[in-house]
């Protein structure tokens, strides 16, 4: 089916209302910049991201309507399209640049320079979008029947929903100042605990849940399903692993490991366990879910990049406000140019050979990008398979080609990265404009916007990883940087053949058997790679979904109840990140100390535990005060 001739958008093509104007682009980098920040920080912490296009339209119409009482919808989705693309260009960016930070803690390399890991981020960034823009008129246009894009959709509802605009606004910034304030009262003031567990005596077990708000709200947000996938890897962990490690390895000396798995566990309890072998069995898990992912969609994969290869095509003079994208001749340009900086450019460790395996399977990894999150949405894109199928090959080409050592490790993880951020971008950039077909915005000004929201997340991407790692470092509690950890495994394997393969292959059958169950691999494969008590808080937050899904309430009824719990959720988010970040400045100027009141007034940890409960109870509650309990008109 094929109905586009008779689509008819919200603002009519002949009909020319505010777009770019510089509300909408300060609006924009502003949310670019903290979606961006928040969800690195997230990302790093959970292993998972969250859009970031329906907070940041609902904070544009609450802005521009309400506050600035202008009639402008075209104007408030220029300020989602710019700030979302800081969210994705994050969730490209922390799936891989983390190694290299990685790899100089271990004495391999030196830190990557602030100005590289910008000028991967930006030069991924733009050749994502400009991959995408010759793809629009293909799965946009001509398959709007056929490609949903669930979020751009309802980005599209939220904004035509705009005498709810002050409303809604007002909920997404209750959720961020509350979460701010009770992040600041855990790991700034640590007045109470911010993780409770309870150790399984006789067992060797442990169980328990963090408190935060944000980890709360990804459980919230992704539903009740991928909350228990994600739950059972970690029972899986937590409760069977680490007791059977233990129980039968009491005495030995395991690699990599460098004491007995006994004295490790006596001295660490189940984390130190964790930290040396259950993270290589997550790995496996995660490495294997990826490509199995990868494999299922290659039928997909090899029929929408052959019609969307056809299909292409640039915009012809004369033709409707709604259909004009940036010329192709600017396109090939910029897309030529772009390619030779990633080569030419001495800040990235990128060979020719390097830059022509970038533009091969970005262009592929664009096209595929695009198509999934149409059909099934970002959240289901398999970014992380093309990221590891990526590294293997080019990793592998480069071996061959003679390259070795720290050269080709961080050669390796540079196009690894560019790519994983032309996947995460292309994704981001056809919702966007599925968003601006639905309501009748100008392509090219929305592909322009992308571009500004690309540039103003890469410039801060740079200076949030460097926070982020001296504050607490990646790898570790605070920051475990799942699929960084797991893309330098990959890249070590390869490249020196030093990995503990025999954990990494227990994580690889074990994601061939939950595959073979019919349970999704990936949100199992994170939950085995993240320690419990952060799987168990994330399964609060699917609790308490699923109780509002189970509602005995009209249909419309109950949809209002559950986005109003995702939009204070989406708050609460970005709000935790933004504190997150704040602590990590703290830290780095030792100033953390000074507030830290734990230690001052000697709070017992009996009394600090209570009060940690006593915060998650009051946040669940929160959820249903701005959600079920709402005031409606």
């Amino acid at each position: 089916m094929n109905d586009q001739k008779d689509f008819k958008p919200y603002v009519p093509a002949e009909k020319v209302t505010p777009e770019i104007t510089v509300t909408s682009i300060v609006m924009g980098i502003i949310l670019a910049v903290v979606f961006g920040a928040a969800n690195a920080y997230l990302g790093l912490r959970v292993g998972m991201t969250v859009s970031a296009s329906i907070p940041a339209a609902v904070i544009a119409m609450g802005v521009i309507r309400v506050i600035m009482r202008k009639n402008s919808i075209l104007e408030s989705n220029i300020v989602q399209t710019v700030g979302s693309a800081g969210e994705s260009l994050a969730a490209g960016a922390i799936f891989t640049l983390p190694a290299l930070f990685l790899w100089a803690a271990e004495g391999k390399m030196d830190k990557p320079g602030i100005i590289e890991i910008t000028l991967i981020a930006l030069l991924g960034g733009l050749l994502g979008v400009f991959f995408m823009i010759p793809l629009r008129n293909a799965l946009i246009v001509k398959e709007h029947s056929v490609l949903p894009y669930p979020e751009g959709t309802a980005c599209a509802e939220v904004l035509l929903a705009g005498e709810k605009g002050g409303a809604n606004a007002s909920t997404v910034f209750a959720g961020m100042g509350f979460a701010a304030l009770f992040k600041f009262i855990i790991d700034g003031l640590k007045l109470v605990s911010g993780e409770i567990s309870l150790k399984i005596k006789g067992y060797n077990g442990e169980i328990g849940t963090q408190i935060y708000p944000a980890v709360l709200s990804v459980g919230y947000i992704c539903g009740p399903r991928i909350a228990s996938y994600m739950f059972a890897g970690g029972v899986l962990s937590w409760l069977v692993l680490i007791p059977i490690i233990v129980l039968f390895g009491a005495d030995l000396i395991l690699y990599p490991g460098t004491k007995a798995i006994g004295e490790m566990f006596a001295e660490g309890g189940a984390s130190a366990i964790w930290s040396s072998y259950i993270r290589y069995i997550g790995a496996g898990a995660l490495a294997a879910g990826g490509i199995i992912s990868l494999i299922k969609s290659l039928p997909l994969i090899v029929s929408t990049f052959a019609g969307a290869i056809k299909s292409m095509k640039g915009t012809k003079a004369g033709t409707a406000r709604t259909e004009q994208d940036i010329s192709m001749k600017t396109v090939i340009i910029a897309i030529v140019i772009l390619t030779l900086l990633v080569w030419l450019v001495p800040a990235i460790p990128v060979t020719l050979l390097g830059a022509v395996i970038v533009v091969i399977f970005g262009f592929f990894f664009a096209t595929v990008s695009s198509r999934m999150v149409g059909l099934v949405g970002s959240s289901n894109n398999p970014v992380s398979g093309m990221a590891i199928a990526t590294l293997l090959i080019a990793t592998l080409i480069l071996k061959v080609t003679g390259s070795s050592g720290v050269a080709a490790m961080s050669s390796a993880i540079a196009i690894g990265s560019i790519i994983c951020i032309v996947s995460a971008i292309a994704g981001d950039t056809s919702q966007d404009l599925k968003t601006g077909y639905l309501l009748g915005s100008t392509p090219k000004k929305q592909q322009i916007g992308e571009i500004v929201g690309v540039v103003a997340a890469a410039l801060a991407i740079g200076a949030t990883l460097y926070l982020l790692d001296s504050a607490w470092g990646f790898g570790s509690e605070q920051l475990a940087a799942p699929q960084a950890t797991l893309m330098k495994m990959i890249i070590e394997g390869v490249i020196d053949g030093n990995l503990p393969w025999g954990l990494v292959f227990i994580g690889v059958f074990i994601a061939v058997i939950v595959e073979i169950l019919g349970i999704p691999v990936l949100p199992f494969a994170i939950g085995v790679y993240l320690p419990v008590q952060l799987n168990a808080c994330v399964m609060v937050g699917g609790l308490v979904r699923l109780a509002l899904d189970k509602l005995k309430k009209s249909e419309d009824e109950k949809k209002a109840i559950v986005n109003d719990g995702i939009l204070f959720c989406s708050g609460m988010i970005a709000g935790e990140g933004l504190v997150g970040i704040l602590l990590a400045l703290l830290a780095v100027f030792g100033i953390d100390s000074v507030l830290d009141l734990s230690a001052r007034l000697g709070i017992p940890a009996a009394v600090s535990n209570a009060g940690g409960l006593v915060l998650l109870a009051i946040t669940i509650l929160t959820v249903l005060k701005f959600s079920l309990w709402k005031k409606r008109k």
